[in-house]
């Protein structure tokens, strides 16, 4: 019994181990210090965890990881477009920028919920298509539309034709403006206090939404759609808010990140975002149906430590950084692969168990009735 419940722990955390696994060989391979590898992770942690934290809502609704949170990406790099254009720096940039990003994550996010909820057990890759779909419509919009019909002031901004934005964009009114508003430093590290504030805000809107009258509704229908419908539950409804509430923290965990970068590649800078979240909470533990605030903090820090220290690893073990790259690469679409592969075989084992525990229950009230 006690082996049986080892290898299923062992089983269900298959992936942080193996990623620590790595770590630990790869870490002294890279010859970086201590120091400068933990100011770094404490970078990386402040610039990808709110994003990370946008996938959980949809999990509770049982809509499984929602690559759909690249619209939310988009909005708000759409919004970091206008202020920019509009030259309004600093704190208030920022708070602009997240206000417009609301209304724009909203009606991507009714969108992407309702083709969702006709497409009920294939969220997961309706939703990766629907971000390459809506990313095709941001793609018009910026390069042709911007300049012609929606009007921006800023010639530095616009391509030489006179219309469609450029490239890359210089955010640097508003780079590291969350990140030194308020910091502490222990030694050499420094940590940015307030946006570590604002994630752990997040965090505990998290737990608390959960508690509510419609964080209990999700977690009713992630458990069971037709027990949820059996009790009143409006389901296509709630699903839709959960997308819509996953899109609109999107959209500011990427104004977030992107004032940490400091400039944003105008086409690109979204187009890995939903992956990348997506394997490092799977790398913290997540599963499809199944992902808490823990695995998101595990998961980005064994994924960006990774990040951190496999180039320099290939490097001094291969003679070039670019075998670190790549195998960094190959780790990321590997395990959200392996990961999807492990919940899909542990759903069936479930599913197998509990047919086996209905017909073992028929047969004891056949044998009780004789």
């Amino acid at each position: 019994m006690k082996k049986n419940n080892l290898s299923k722990i062992l089983l269900s955390n298959i992936v942080p181990i193996i990623m620590l696994t790595l770590i630990v060989i790869a870490f002294p391979l890279s010859g970086l210090g201590v120091i400068s590898t933990a100011q770094e992770m404490v970078e990386r942690l402040s610039r990808n965890l709110f994003l990370v934290l946008s996938l959980l809502i949809p999990v509770v609704a049982g809509m499984g990881l929602n690559f759909g949170i690249v619209l939310g990406a988009m909005a708000g790099q759409l919004a970091l477009i206008f202020i920019t254009d509009w030259q309004i720096v600093g704190m208030q940039g920022i708070f602009l920028a997240a206000i417009i990003s609301i209304p724009l994550s909203i009606i991507l996010g009714i969108i992407g919920g309702t083709i969702l909820n006709r497409a009920k057990g294939r969220e997961m890759i309706t939703s990766m298509i629907l971000g390459f779909f809506i990313n095709g419509v941001y793609q018009l919009i910026v390069l042709y539309g911007m300049g012609k019909v929606i009007p921006l002031t800023d010639k530095k901004l616009l391509l030489s034709r006179g219309y469609g934005v450029r490239n890359a964009i210089d955010l640097i009114d508003i780079r590291k403006v969350l990140d030194s508003f308020l910091t502490l430093k222990i030694g050499q590290i420094e940590i940015p206090i307030f946006t570590f504030l604002l994630i752990g805000l997040l965090g505990l809107f998290t737990v608390w939404f959960r508690k509510t009258k419609l964080g209990q509704d999700m977690r009713a229908i992630g458990q069971d759609i037709e027990v949820a419908k059996t009790a009143g539950i409006d389901v296509d409804g709630t699903r839709v808010i959960a997308i819509v509430i996953s899109t609109i923290l999107a959209g500011f965990g990427q104004i977030i990140y992107l004032q940490n970068m400091g400039t944003m590649n105008t086409y690109n800078s979204h187009e890995q975002i939903g992956m990348f979240s997506i394997a490092a909470l799977l790398v913290g533990g997540a599963s499809a149906s199944k992902a808490n605030i823990i695995n998101a903090i595990s998961g980005v820090f064994l994924f960006h430590m990774l990040f951190i220290v496999s180039p320099n690893a290939g490097k001094n073990l291969m003679g070039s950084a670019y075998i670190g790259e790549y195998f960094r690469v190959f780790v990321s679409y590997g395990v959200v692969a392996l990961t999807l592969v492990l919940h899909q075989r542990i759903r069936e084992k479930e599913q197998e168990e509990q047919r086996r525990n209905a017909i073992e229950g028929s047969y004891q009230n056949v044998e009780g009735d004789k």
